[in-house]
């Protein structure tokens, strides 16, 4: 098997088999990421990709899902990405899921009868790291869209019968725009349908711009309990019918699960708990030992 490091897999999906279509980010210009510095966006000829899926024939048969990398392959244009997916059904006949990550902007080059195509070779569940809903978030964080661009991709994706989840990343917009990032995000990710809705918490990394920025004082980080209270803000904004999880930031809670909206009051009164009552140092402790996102 062909893999460049590093390797990242969703850790909620399943993680055998993968298979490498790209290598690195098309982006990699966010602010608070340094997965793929130093790794030039690339894509693997079809015959080392055949070659995995050889081996994968060889050592799993009847692989009913596969995840493919690297940090987002459906970048790919169509016409690159559905000779792909439709070996990846040759090679492993009994695929029914075929899992992969991507970018608001991976879906403007294609269309929804395109979308629509590749769900039926497999391409049924994606996950993008959307982050915010809130333009000057957005910008400050160089993401490289806007909240229209998610609304409008997503109502492709809609359409084509693609699900997708959302990813809002706590604490980006520092103190002095958190109220805004999670009231808007919220908003935006109400106006669409995803499947799941997860968040997680900033950690400044080192040679992030945000860590640099941070030491200038140019940024100001929210601490532990300001994380919680801008979860709950979002929390308490957003209407989705939807999975629901949540790591790297609440303590005690265990507020991952199905049925958000029917869970809603609980997650809420977990969440004022927390911040009433949580150890603030143990979770500072637990973020600090994290070395990716």
């Amino acid at each position: 098997m062909h893999f460049t490091e590093p390797v990242y897999r969703n850790p909620y999906w399943p993680t055998w088999p993968l298979l490498e279509i790209t290598r690195g980010c098309t982006h990699n210009k966010c602010k608070f990421c340094t997965m793929y510095k130093g790794v030039r966006f690339g894509v693997p000829d079809m015959e080392t990709i055949e070659a995995d899926l050889r081996e994968l024939a060889a050592t799993d048969p009847h692989a009913r899902t596969i995840q493919l990398l690297s940090a987002n392959p459906l970048a790919l244009p169509y016409d690159r990405l559905a000779p792909i997916l439709e070996k990846i059904n040759e090679y492993l006949p009994e695929i029914e899921y075929i899992y992969g990550a991507g970018r608001v902007t991976d879906f403007r080059n294609k269309t929804v009868e395109q979308l629509r195509a590749l769900r039926d070779l497999g391409m049924r569940e994606i996950s993008m790291g959307t982050e915010s809903g809130d333009d000057w978030t957005l910008e400050r964080i160089n993401k490289g869209y806007h909240a229209a661009d998610i609304l409008e991709q997503c109502a492709k994706l809609d359409e084509a019968g693609v699900r997708y989840w959302h990813t809002f990343l706590n604490g980006v917009a520092g103190t002095s725009h958190s109220r805004e990032h999670a009231i808007n995000s919220a908003k935006v990710f109400s106006q669409t349908n995803p499947m799941v809705v997860g968040t997680g918490g900033l950690t400044l990394f080192p040679g992030t711009p945000l860590l640099e920025e941070a030491q200038r004082g140019e940024f100001d980080p929210l601490d532990e309990r300001g994380l919680l209270e801008e979860v709950l803000l979002f929390v308490e904004n957003l209407e989705c019918d939807c999975s629901f999880i949540t790591h790297h930031t609440v303590g005690g809670a265990n507020l991952t699960g199905p049925d958000f909206l029917g869970r809603k009051e609980r997650i809420v009164a977990a969440l004022r708990d927390e911040i009433d009552h949580g150890d603030m140092e143990r979770m500072a402790r637990r973020r600090a030992m994290k070395t990716t996102l």
